[in-house]
């Protein structure tokens, strides 16, 4: 994994991936329904990190400290990727390799508190493809930021999950009318146009 300090001030990327949570323990009361949606999302958002790398579409994985202060990203991968935990499958799909970004995060928006947005204006990024965990709760708070940072936003609607289908149609549509946000499929992006 590549870490901010790495990052090129002359490379333009017009567009940029972001994961949010998805390397996530998903150990929680009640969690089995949030890991029940995040698997196929998962392969979803697998296929669809994989185009937007061939189209030169960065990656930037934005997670949670988990309220440690002390967290390292690769340590978390780590701890997620044990078969024990509920959230395996999913880290296991979407494990970070070495051209990817990361960023974490004090809460739930991916750029409050972040150097995610310094990070966005080196690469010059001016469209943000939100994808991750949980729909209705970090994926909208940071649609919120970035739609106050004058970014424009795509969020694949088969690449977030929440702990209900309900609550995720229900942040989705909300991110379509005050976001703007363009809520097309992940297989009807055109990450082409967009790179």
């Amino acid at each position: 994994m590549r870490s901010n300090t790495d990052i090129s001030a002359s490379r333009r990327c017009p567009a940029a991936l972001l994961l949010i949570d998805v390397i996530n323990d998903m150990d929680f009361e009640g969690s089995e329904s949030l890991v029940a949606f995040a698997e196929p999302m998962a392969r979803r958002l697998r296929s669809l990190k994989q185009r937007a790398r061939d189209a030169g579409i960065p990656t930037i994985y934005i997670n949670d400290n988990f309220g440690k202060w002390r967290s390292d990203f690769r340590a978390t991968v780590e701890y997620c990727l044990k078969r024990d935990v509920p959230g395996h499958k999913v880290a296991k799909m979407l494990k970070p390799d070495a051209k990817d970004y990361f960023v974490l995060k004090p809460k739930q928006s991916a750029f409050f508190g972040t150097t995610l947005d310094t990070l966005l204006r080196d690469l010059k990024t001016k469209t943000v493809i939100l994808t991750g965990i949980a729909g209705d709760n970090c994926v909208l708070f940071s649609a919120n930021d970035a739609y106050l940072r004058d970014f424009k936003l795509h969020i694949p609607s088969d690449c977030v999950a929440s702990n209900t289908e309900a609550e995720n149609q229900y942040a989705l549509q909300l991110m379509k009318k005050v976001v703007k946000a363009d809520i097309t499929p992940s297989t009807g992006l055109d990450l082409e146009a967009l790179g």
